[in-house]
């Protein structure tokens, strides 16, 4: 797997799902390092958790609602839980995400 994380962080599990990541796993959350080579596109789809991510390196093209925004290096991005949503990664990126689950 691809990335510029410290040691530390590529000791940690792989994330098992559509794209690279080391998992972090904490109380009520995922965090996630994930990387994305150049060309990757992540399709609509939904999940149940709220999503914050910082984008570490590269750009993200995050598609919400129809709406195309770009997400740079050290800029924040949020998608809210059962948001349809579509990625695109037209340069290599990093990104660190947090998953965080509903409280029951």
């Amino acid at each position: 797997m691809a990335g510029k994380y410290p040691d530390r962080i590529k000791k940690l599990p792989q994330y098992d799902g559509r794209f690279d990541a080391y998992k972090l796993e904490a109380k009520e959350c995922d965090v996630l390092f994930a990387s994305y080579p150049a060309g990757t596109s992540i399709p609509p789809h939904t999940h149940d958790t709220d999503n914050h991510g910082l984008i570490t390196r590269g750009e993200l093209m995050l598609t919400i609602n129809g709406e195309i925004t770009k997400i740079g290096a050290g800029e924040w991005y949020h998608v809210p839980a059962n948001t349809e949503h579509a990625a695109k990664f037209e340069i290599e990126t990093d990104e660190i995400e947090f998953w965080f689950h509903e409280i029951t």
